[in-house]
């Protein structure tokens, strides 16, 4: 989990979490004698949802404690002491606790659906992009340039480039058809470990069996593409493997 705000959207929602709580039981504060605190309480957990909506857990987390701790202090007896002596306001503040939390991981289970859709719609653009390359009859040239800059966005690449009729030079670690990473011939974990640091990856480009060539990929540290960004990374190089198999075959690989 982030514990540090990494975007200006995140940072204000972690001010938003600190100030807005205690800004609304301080508003209360005048009028606490007139309404049951059950009806602050569910203004305060209006904030905490507000905050929790942004996604950012930490910030979610903060707004429910900051709720339910100026709660505490403002709105239940005795005042200004943090001290709960009724049954009922330990139960309310409680459940601001609870229902901020599990409103929060709501919230971030959006925020995350979000990103993977907007993801793989970027995915599609890339594939579409390159498909479309190959049917208006683009040099081969332009789609490799393509590919490797798409390939480097997707797979967090430090630098890709593109040999021709090379494959094995040098023992890079490969990706195969499947997404899986080998170095050495030994299968490679790359979820837990990430695309193998010090050596380039090589990714075959072949159509119908013909070997037409190879990307060679540099990762950035840490890299960890997931198997459905390794897949397109797959699916792209297939683009190239056609679009080369119409202009020059090279050989059989």
């Amino acid at each position: 989990m982030r514990i540090w705000p990494s975007s200006g959207r995140d940072r204000l929602a972690v001010l938003s979490a600190l100030v807005a709580p205690l800004a609304l039981a301080a508003v209360l504060v005048p009028f606490r004698g007139g309404f049951p605190n059950t009806d602050a309480a569910l203004a305060l957990l209006l904030v905490v949802v507000a905050v929790a909506a942004n996604g950012y857990r930490p910030a979610g987390y903060l707004a429910a404690v900051s709720a339910a701790v100026w709660f505490d202090f403002f709105l239940t007896r005795p005042y200004e002491r943090f001290t709960i002596t009724r049954r009922a306001d330990i139960e309310t503040t409680i459940l601001l606790l609870v229902i901020g939390v599990a409103v929060t991981e709501i919230a971030v289970w959006g925020r995350r659906q979000h990103a993977a859709a907007s993801r793989r719609a970027g995915y599609l653009d890339g594939i579409h992009a390159a498909a479309q390359a190959v049917a208006s009859g683009a040099s081969p040239s332009v789609l490799i340039d393509q590919v490797a800059s798409q390939l480097t966005r997707v797979l967090s690449l430090e630098s890709c480039r593109f040999q021709h009729g090379a494959a094995g030079l040098g023992q890079p670690a490969r990706m195969a058809h499947d997404g899986s990473v080998t170095v050495a011939h030994r299968a490679w974990d790359v979820e837990a470990e990430g695309l193998p640091q010090g050596t380039d990856t090589e990714l075959l480009v072949e159509s119908g069996g013909v070997f037409q060539g190879r990307f060679l990929m540099t990762p950035s540290p840490g890299a960890r593409p997931s198997l459905e960004q390794r897949l397109l990374a797959v699916a792209l190089a297939d683009q190239v493997g056609a679009a080369l198999a119409t202009s020059h075959p090279v050989g059989q690989g």
